[in-house]
């Protein structure tokens, strides 16, 4: 089964879950899959889903194509260091990828 046909198109993702969620697992699945298939993706880590940051599978697939966001005030609120693998911001730049995202899936 093919999920994705288009080469242009954008899927993003919003992850609200802590690492031990299973929501982690099937997100990066997810990510994996349409990055095969030469899909855009785009991740936005928000409240619990910050502490996702430094996950090393994210970090992998951030390598691989993922575009990586992060909430700035969630990590801040949680005392969470920066990585370089990830853009902080806020809402406006949520607002933005869901505009932009031909699909948006929002894991909570």
């Amino acid at each position: 089964m093919i999920l994705f046909e288009d080469m242009n198109k954008k899927l993003g993702i919003l992850l609200s879950t802590s690492p031990d969620n299973k929501n982690l697992e099937i997100v990066t699945g997810l990510i994996q899959a349409a990055i095969k298939s030469s899909v855009s993706v785009y991740l936005y880590l928000i409240d619990d889903g910050v502490e996702c940051i430094h996950d090393k599978r994210l970090l992998e697939l951030s390598k691989e194509g993922l575009k990586l966001y992060v909430c700035a005030y969630g990590t801040q609120k949680k005392g969470i260091s920066p990585s370089e693998a990830a853009t902080f911001g806020g809402l406006a730049v949520l607002s933005e990828l869901v505009n932009v995202c031909d699909r948006f899936i929002a894991f909570g």
